[in-house]
């Protein structure tokens, strides 16, 4: 499993640990990332994702899954979001 945000592409970075002694050896900086069942309003169910906190917290402020996806860039989702994006949409379209 990657070390990768499913909605907003969030990755590990690299970086330097600097001692007392200004000593610098390479590093990797891990996003926050966290399993969570989000609902779907359209779908009338759960979807399993796994984000980063900064993400959750963007989807609480777009006002939830629905909303975040609709706005969301195809090119930043994960395969697993963008097919979910797709439910959604052909769910919409039919209502």
């Amino acid at each position: 499993m990657s070390r990768r945000c499913e909605l907003t592409g969030k990755g590990p970075m690299t970086g330097n640990n600097v001692s007392h002694a200004n000593n610098k050896t390479k590093r990797r900086f891990l996003p926050n990332l966290n399993d969570v069942t989000l609902q779907s309003e359209t779908l009338g169910r759960g979807v399993k994702l796994r984000i980063s906190a900064a993400a959750l917290r963007s989807v609480d402020h777009r006002g939830g899954l629905d909303a975040y996806l609709a706005k969301a860039k195809d090119a930043e989702l994960s395969a697993n979001a963008l097919k979910v994006k797709k439910e959604i949409q052909k769910a919409q379209a039919s209502a």
